[in-house]
């Protein structure tokens, strides 16, 4: 995913804008393309709606493109089945709470950016890739690859490979599992509520997503 500052583009955990689309479209990218359109609509109004306002406009389509709760699974990798099912509760709302959060907080202002869907591609055990190119004038072009499977209720983000190749979920999970096995749970997700709150006060501006 990325995050945006004073029109500087910086790769790091999360997606993407409105872009050109090709005819031969399927599910997966329509997905794509409808957070893209919300990114670039919320980043457009960034400063008029302020970090409530933002938050409240991403929070149900990030909900309904990404697979949370599969994605806060996978963020924890082994250590997930060790936790009780209050704490998989708790983590799975954590997790959906920061990853909007790092988007309401960083897509706060609109300086011309574009956002290119390049393609769409067949990749394992049945999942797809988007890959979409973040144009943005001054800086350098930024791609950034969406994995997506297919669930019942459609296509659904899993993960998001920067530069194409570096997966956000692999990064997520070994920040975490370091902190879990050191700390343990409870410090873990205390970590993740003063983020999520630093976010929302201003006072963070370069999460991965």
């Amino acid at each position: 995913m990325i995050v945006w500052r004073s029109g500087v583009i910086v790769a790091s955990l999360l997606a993407l804008g409105a872009g050109v689309v090709r005819a031969a479209d399927s599910g997966a990218t329509a997905v794509v393309q409808r957070l893209n359109d919300t990114l670039l609509s919320t980043l457009k109004d960034g400063e008029s709606l302020g970090y409530e306002g933002r938050y409240k406009r991403l929070q149900p389509v990030m909900r309904d493109t990404f697979d949370i709760d599969y994605m806060a699974e996978k963020s924890l990798g082994q250590h997930w089945q060790s936790l009780s099912p209050a704490d998989q509760a708790r983590w799975k709302q954590l997790f959906a709470d920061f990853t909007v959060a790092n988007y309401a907080a960083n897509f706060d202002r609109f300086t011309g950016q574009r956002f290119d869907i390049l393609g769409e591609e067949a990749s394992t055990n049945d999942s797809k890739l988007v890959k979409t190119k973040v144009v943005s004038p001054g800086s350098e072009d930024v791609v950034l690859t969406y994995r997506l499977q297919k669930e019942p209720a459609g296509w659904r983000v899993i993960d998001v490979y920067l530069k194409g190749t570096v997966s956000e979920l692999a990064m997520r999970r070994s920040d975490f599992s370091s902190t879990l096995e050191r700390e343990g749970f409870d410090a873990l997700a205390t970590l993740l509520s003063g983020k999520i709150a630093d976010l929302a006060a201003g006072r963070a501006k370069r999460e991965r997503p």
